[in-house]
């Protein structure tokens, strides 16, 4: 079906699909007050929320030293 083009969401359960290796754990972290500001004001810079700007810059910290 999918190789002729036809629409497979009435066959997909999409409430409960995963992406393998993407399981997540919720984290508390705590940061000095200058550095969230520093934080908002990058994110807002580039468009993305808080949280999307940590992980962007923790995996290309990470990534980068490899």
């Amino acid at each position: 079906m999918h190789d002729s083009g036809d629409d497979l969401s009435a066959h997909l359960d999409l409430a409960s699909g995963m992406r393998p290796g993407r399981e997540v754990q919720r984290v508390n972290v705590d940061f000095p007050v200058d550095l969230l500001r520093a934080i908002d004001r990058e994110a807002k810079r580039i468009g993305v929320t808080r949280q999307a700007f940590i992980k962007l810059r923790i995996a290309d910290t990470l990534t980068n030293s490899q």
